[in-house]
């Protein structure tokens, strides 16, 4: 296929694993023509270390270049609206890091831009196309554990202000352990069992400050704007009935769990901020789980096969898996476990979303 030329907005922490697989492991779906960063060094860097043709200092600069046909948008998630909307409003495709938007409205605003202007919208994140998420959709599709009956899952942690060098954005809204690593859990629980229709929570701020740890910032207080622990119900379109927790407030030394419990036999879900495996399959007749072999591709980082995909989707008028009613529908999610706490009552889900076909076995980007 013509390969698509994008342009990367955003050239921090996480654009080195999205620039070295877009230029080598992609490569034949995907070309990268700029990145842009409003601090020049970081663009100058990303642009010598990965050969890509131009750079950027401006979003305007990036937007107006003809060449681009799809923004990669790997910005601060209060700029994942802002900047996705200039790309939809420059006539350009636009993929952005998770979530969607920091609010609902502003998810909102850009899939009606999207669909208005006929152009595609998702975003991160893409481990759900990994091998060991894809082996479990198999699973369920193929029916070894039968119909679905309820799901567990649950982050936990103490918190990022030990180890990350500028931890204060995870405090502020748009961030806490929902909207940081609540995307990678629920695009999962979605993708493997369907729509959400309604969740409850109970949510809180259990240390209103947070002391970083971490260089260069050691010493510096961060007050806490957003619930840092999150407990919740979601009732699933098909009657599936799922807990999810999330927390940056606890010590724990297991920090991903998610099972699948269905009515012929239960699933160990891998760690969905990953690719890989390990898969566990429990059936109705045995005692113990048994390990399953990974039988997809992907089982590494690959972050950006989302954007590959998306890619492929353009040239072949498809939707995109990655596409922009999941990623609204995990930010809708996210949004009514915080406002089921606020409200004390069940919160509808705004609009729910088909899932696109899994992973055709040995497919790839």
């Amino acid at each position: 296929m013509n390969k698509v030329n994008i342009g990367i907005v955003g050239c921090g922490n996480i654009s080195d694993i999205y620039l070295t697989n877009l230029t080598g492991m992609f490569a034949d779906r995907v070309n990268v023509v700029a990145v842009c960063d409003l601090i020049p060094e970081r663009a100058l860097n990303a642009q010598k270390e990965y050969g890509i043709p131009k750079a950027y200092f401006t979003d305007e600069e990036i937007m107006a270049d003809d060449e681009i046909e799809l923004i990669v948008n790997i910005t601060t998630p209060d700029q994942h609206c802002p900047v996705n909307l200039m790309a939809l409003n420059a006539g350009k495709h636009a993929y952005c890091e998770k979530p969607l938007a920091v609010c609902r409205e502003d998810g909102e605003k850009q899939v009606k831009l999207a669909k208005e202007k006929g152009l595609l919208l998702g975003g991160a994140p893409d481990t759900f196309l990994g091998g060991g998420i894809q082996t479990c959709r198999k699973l369920i599709d193929d029916g070894w554990i039968g119909d679905v009956v309820a799901v567990n899952a649950s982050m936990r942690c103490r918190g990022h202000e030990s180890w990350h060098p500028s931890p204060a954005f995870y405090y502020k809204v748009g961030g806490g352990p929902m909207f940081d690593m609540g995307p990678y859990y629920l695009t999962c629980l979605v993708n493997l069992v369907g729509a959400v229709d309604s969740v409850m929570a109970y949510t809180r701020i259990t240390f209103p400050q947070r002391l970083i740890t971490s260089e260069p910032l050691r010493g510096t207080l961060v007050d806490v704007e957003v619930p840092t622990h999150i407990a919740g119900l979601m009732k699933f379109a098909n009657g599936a009935i799922g807990t999810l927790t999330t927390s940056f407030d606890v010590y724990d030394d297991h920090q991903a769990c998610i099972e699948v419990f269905g009515s012929r036999g239960s699933l160990i879900v891998p760690d969905p901020n990953g690719f890989g495996g390990p898969v566990k399959l429990l059936r109705g007749t045995a005692t113990a789980y048994e390990e399953v072999p990974v039988v997809y591709d992907y089982r590494e980082n690959s972050r950006g096969v989302g954007v590959a995909d998306m890619c492929t989707a353009l040239r072949e008028g498809r939707k995109p898996r990655a596409n922009c009613e999941q990623t609204f529908h995990v930010l809708d999610l996210m949004c009514a476990f915080h406002e089921s706490s606020q409200a004390g009552s069940e919160i509808k889900l705004r609009q729910g979303f088909d899932r696109c076909p899994s992973l055709s076995l040995g497919e790839k980007f």
